[in-house]
């Protein structure tokens, strides 16, 4: 899709999961939008191989590992934007992971605190540092936060994942009304089934069917990468700038049914 217009010239952009995927298409408008920015994955080399894309285009944009089940690496990865570009503006919190379907009484306790370091736990640590500077401009900031369809109805065989994803709603939704009055807006999106590396792999794993997952979908298509870009640097810009705590679907109508 065509990328709409953004002027984020003077700003400064961090995202999570920003190796590939959304985290990476993400990363590229921002970046084409006249943000510097930060792109901050534990798989360092395609943060890398991102980062030289842009720079190798004229844009602004470091790479940094990072994975955020370690608070430690986190803070570390937001003050990489702060002493690199001086402040923080925009980040996108995209980094997490999917697990297998399993019965949750076969399911061993460290099965749950893995996946909630990575997606809960990874998205409270990032809130946590990235409004650490936010909340000493006086241009504020915004923060979209990555929860999934899943954060919106249950699915079976899915409990410990479903609770993170949960969990990322309720978190954004307690930030933002603590932020509300102090210019920084902090909301949510819940994506359905996209296509990105982390879909394709549970398709070649036979987790998922494609043709069956259509059948669900009123648009009868899995998304694009650039239809959660949009929607990120939508919510970041003057165009939301009444939108906070919001947990917005972007699944093709799933959750209208």
């Amino acid at each position: 899709m065509t990328q709409p217009t953004y002027d984020f010239s003077g700003r400064v952009a961090f995202v999570t999961g920003a190796g590939s995927g959304m985290g990476a298409e993400t990363a590229r408008w921002f970046a084409r939008a006249g943000a510097g920015v930060v792109l901050a994955d534990i798989h360092e080399a395609l943060a890398q191989s991102v980062a030289k894309e842009l720079a190798d285009a004229g844009l602004a944009a470091t790479a940094v590992h990072c994975d955020v089940a370690d608070e430690d690496q986190v803070a570390h990865a937001v003050q990489i934007a702060a002493s690199e570009f001086g402040r923080l503006d925009y980040a996108f919190n995209a980094a997490g992971i999917h697990v297998p379907a399993t019965d949750i009484a076969d399911e061993d306790a460290k099965y749950f605190d893995h996946i909630n370091a990575v997606n809960l736990r990874g998205v409270w640590a990032s809130m946590k540092h990235e409004l650490s500077i936010m909340r000493r401009q006086d241009s504020g900031g915004a923060v979209v936060n990555c929860s999934s369809i899943s954060g919106l109805i249950g699915n079976p065989q899915l409990a410990a994942y479903d609770a993170t994803k949960f969990g990322i709603i309720g978190l954004t939704k307690s930030v933002a009304l603590h932020y509300a009055d102090r210019g920084v807006r902090v909301n949510v999106i819940c994506p359905g089934t996209f296509d990105t590396p982390m879909v394709r792999t549970q398709v070649d794993a036979g987790d998922i069917s494609i043709d069956e997952i259509l059948e669900t979908l009123p648009m009868r298509r899995i998304g694009t990468v650039d239809e959660i870009a949009s929607v990120v640097l939508w919510l970041c810009s003057a165009g939301a700038s009444f939108i906070t705590g919001a947990a917005l679907p972007v699944d093709g109508g799933f959750t209208a049914q």
